[in-house]
């Protein structure tokens, strides 16, 4: 069973930046597509960025492309989202999830919450106005 543990998440003002941390364990991480998701109060949750299992391929949903950076550190079973730019409506849970599935990265398959099988508990990121 594979264990994820998100942390970074704070209260900052709009324009500020934020890194996440998700720290991976109980599996084989360089083998993970890995993405991160949001949900926001009263709303579904939502893809936010993805990474392939070698760093090569990264996939953004538009409303923080150019904002936010998925990157990952294999020897350090961890991957990270730095949030720059930070705007209210960023505001949201995030949540760091695995694909262990051995296949091409699409944006198709990173995007979708229903491809990953693992979940870790999230953690609050709240911009102020």
């Amino acid at each position: 069973q594979v264990q994820l543990v998100e942390s970074g998440g704070e209260l900052v003002q709009a324009g500020g930046s934020l890194r996440l941390s998700c720290a991976a364990s109980g599996g084989t991480f360089s083998r993970y597509a890995m993405g991160w998701f949001r949900q926001a109060p009263g709303k579904e949750r939502e893809f936010v960025a993805a990474i392939s299992r070698s760093g090569g391929r990264t996939y953004y949903s538009d409303s923080v492309k150019g904002r936010f950076t998925i990157s990952r550190d294999n020897a350090k079973n961890t991957v990270y989202l730095q949030m720059n730019n930070l705007k209210p409506e960023d505001t949201a849970v995030y949540y760091c999830a695995a694909d262990p599935v051995y296949r091409t990265t699409t944006y198709h398959t990173a995007s979708s919450e229903y491809e990953y099988d693992y979940w870790g508990q999230g953690t609050q990121v709240t911009v102020s106005s």
